[in-house]
């Protein structure tokens, strides 16, 4: 008797825990479609998305995607940083990282710039330096040669925190840091 009361109990217990997943697995479904109708229709609404996205604990594929897309339209350099940090830390998600990188590159400011070069694991060196020198700003230009000369092959923060140095992500947003 008591063998049957233990299988009843793990029969119990698989069956509560299977029908936690399927409610999960719906909420997500939920958010997922309200963040792809956001995505779909509010010009600029990337990173409202992502945060979104980041609240709901996951998405499906198709969200990601959909995100990337109103990137791509708006051209919006802040939303491809934060999706492109988001794709390296997640390399499975069904979006381009590197188109994403080039947009933050190619049309961000040098602010987002230096936050790609410090954050990114391997980002694309030589394209952020020709960017920064370009654009004549003696104060961005002073920052990435001191961020390169203590980290010549622009290794991003992971390699640097492995390393046993200690640095954080760069928030895009100029709030009170003087980052």
């Amino acid at each position: 008797m008591n063998n049957e009361t233990s299988e009843q109990l793990n029969e119990q217990r698989e069956a509560a825990e299977q029908a936690a997943i399927e409610k999960r697995r719906e909420r997500l479904k939920n958010e997922s479609t309200r963040i792809i109708e956001i995505a779909n229709n509010e010009s600029y609404s990337a990173l409202k998305c992502i945060h979104q996205l980041s609240v709901a604990g996951g998405a499906t594929e198709a969200t990601y995607v959909a995100i990337e897309q109103r990137i791509v339209v708006d051209q919006d350099p802040a939303g491809a940083y934060h999706l492109a940090l988001l794709a390296q830390n997640t390399p499975d998600l069904p979006i381009d990282a590197r188109q994403l990188i080039e947009l933050v590159v190619n049309k961000g400011d040098n602010h987002q710039r230096l936050a790609l070069l410090k954050n990114l694991p391997l980002p694309p060196v030589e394209l952020i330096k020709e960017q920064i020198l370009a654009s004549d700003d003696g104060e961005a230009i002073g920052q990435m040669n001191a961020y390169l000369q203590i980290n010549p092959e622009g290794y991003g923060s992971h390699h640097m925190l492995s390393s046993g140095q200690s640095d954080q992500i760069v928030p895009l947003s100029r709030g009170n840091s003087n980052n």
